[in-house]
């Protein structure tokens, strides 16, 4: 989500988000008390945020959302950067804002949110999926926290953990439709992976930890 007071400026930031796949923009505000209720309504992860706007400034409008979205500040004014950062803001761009400190900052901040998600998750008590097997009759319990990722295989659905592969005659969708969306996600039409065993995410790749695969990110997932 973008809120300015300056239609320019949104526009350039607009461009810049069309640019980068893993941004989704939700919604755009040219005022702060809109930019608020928009907030609230969308639950936006991150907001590109102005700071000197007429009713109140970027800092009063980031105390008021709290620390449930994430906020990069796109001013020209250098005056706040002390006070941004004491509210945990995840970046301080000054205007004009070329595209590769743009693109530095939705880095950190995909990173920082990523990392969010993945500490909720680390919360959550073990939960587990039964699933049958291609030995006739056979059902294996499969703990969430042990799933590596998850792989479609043509007429197969392959469950990776650690070294061991086990294979189910159930189809992807069906998978994901029994599996909590709070822990995993599918980000490929062959790929579920669960969201604590994420590493980073680069030029639409997916790393793992401790897998060597690399998980592409189809373009219907983005």
């Amino acid at each position: 989500m973008i809120n300015d007071d300056e239609k320019a400026a949104i526009d350039v930031i607009v461009n810049y988000v069309s640019k980068i796949d893993l941004l989704e923009l939700v919604a755009t505000a040219m005022n702060p008390i809109t930019g608020i209720d928009l907030i609230n309504r969308h639950k936006p992860d991150l907001v590109f945020l102005d700071i000197q706007m007429e009713e109140m400034n970027g800092i009063d409008i980031l105390k008021i959302v709290g620390n449930h979205t994430k906020v990069i500040f796109c001013t020209a004014y250098s005056d706040f950067a002390l006070d941004a950062f004491d509210y945990e803001a995840v970046d301080y761009l000054m205007k004009p804002i070329a595209f590769p400190r743009f693109m530095k900052a939705v880095q950190r901040a995909v990173s920082i949110i990523m990392a969010g998600k993945v500490a909720v998750v680390d919360s959550i008590p073990n939960d587990y999926i039964f699933i049958k097997t291609e030995q006739r009759g056979k059902l294996v319990k499969i703990n969430y926290n042990e799933i590596d990722f998850i792989e479609g295989q043509k007429n197969y659905v392959a469950f990776h953990k650690g070294k061991e592969k086990i294979m189910t005659l159930l189809n992807l969708k069906d998978v994901e439709d029994r599996l909590p969306k709070n822990i995993f996600v599918r980000v490929h039409r062959s790929f579920i992976v669960p969201f604590h065993n994420i590493i980073s995410i680069e030029n639409n790749i997916l790393r793992l930890r401790n897998r060597v695969e690399q998980v592409p990110i189809g373009t219907s997932f983005k």
